[in-house]
């Protein structure tokens, strides 16, 4: 009977990008120390020294790098910093709190799939669709799921793109491919268009096989107007890249423009729906006069 790999061989990188948020910082670097199966380098892209904890230093297995800001920009300087000394390169949010042998089961998950380039695991819970998950009721929810023992290492189906919070690839596959680095600050849909093109060399999937909880933490995000210009312009950009069906872009931006419009009026306290709603319009007005650039909103 043959052996079921364990993916014990694998190297594996965890890149993290932050800006303004060094609490998050020290957050998953003690989360990384839990791991069962600790990463061989966990990377930090932050932009200047008040991201990250007061004191930190470099550690053999923790890399600080500083740079430009943009979520795109900060994870392609991570990307150059490893080079082809990884096999596996896991992206996190900086909120984002996986279970404890998430770095262990991607690793079994890969071995077991030498088709599978890159994969997004099971957001156990999202609150990026509420008003935030404490850091106590995430260990909480995760500790429940762990005595489920629901982690099966299979593909539970192929996808368009992965979700950014929480995505594996296979180096090999990632090679010179690089983040888009006109989608500014947020980058918001930069996880769907890396993925897609990527996904000419393997399949890009969905699996239960490594699990956590994204927080969904307020305080550092991009502005209402600028996100909401790029619920409109990044969608259409990336559907003229190539790397977005029309299909796809149109539900991304009916979904949205809507939900902005209908809850204008009675906001939730988490989302500033009058500044989405603005943005929505500023996009609209530009697409009107032929201008598609998702970097415009720097300029917003």
């Amino acid at each position: 009977m043959n052996a079921i790999p364990d993916g014990s061989h694998f190297r594996v990188a965890v890149v993290v990008a932050s800006l303004g948020r060094p609490q998050l910082v020290a957050q998953m670097h003690h989360l990384m120390q839990e791991q069962t199966c600790r990463p061989d380098l966990l990377v930090f892209s932050v932009v200047s020294d008040a991201d990250i904890p007061a004191g930190y230093q470099d550690q053999p297995d923790v890399q600080v790098l500083r740079g430009d800001k943009g979520l795109c920009a900060q994870r392609n300087r991570g990307l150059d910093h490893l080079g082809d000394r990884y096999d596996l390169i896991v992206f996190y949010d900086d909120d984002f709190v996986p279970s404890k042998d998430s770095i262990d089961r991607i690793k079994r998950f890969f071995a077991a799939h030498p088709d599978v380039v890159g994969a997004t695991g099971n957001v156990i819970r999202d609150g990026i669709k509420g008003p935030g998950i404490p850091l106590d009721v995430a260990r909480d929810l995760l500790a429940k799921h762990e005595k489920k023992d629901f982690s099966p290492n299979c593909i539970v189906t192929s996808l368009e793109g992965l979700y950014g919070c929480n995505m594996a690839y296979r180096a090999s596959a990632i090679g010179e491919c690089r983040f888009d680095e006109r989608l500014r600050l947020y980058g918001w849909q930069e996880d769907i268009d890396f993925a897609s093109s990527l996904s000419a060399r393997g399949r890009i999937v969905k699996t239960f096989a490594f699990s956590g909880v994204h927080q969904g933490v307020k305080y550092g995000r991009t502005s209402g107007v600028r996100l909401g210009y790029s619920q409109v312009v990044n969608p259409i950009y990336l559907v003229r890249k190539g790397t977005m069906s029309i299909g796809f872009a149109a539900r991304l931006i009916v979904r949205n423009v809507l939900a902005n419009h209908a809850r204008a009026l009675r906001p939730e306290p988490w989302i500033d729906r009058a500044g989405r709603t603005k943005g929505n319009w500023i996009a609209a007005r530009d697409i009107l006069l032929g201008r598609v650039l998702p970097e415009r909103i720097e300029a917003l």
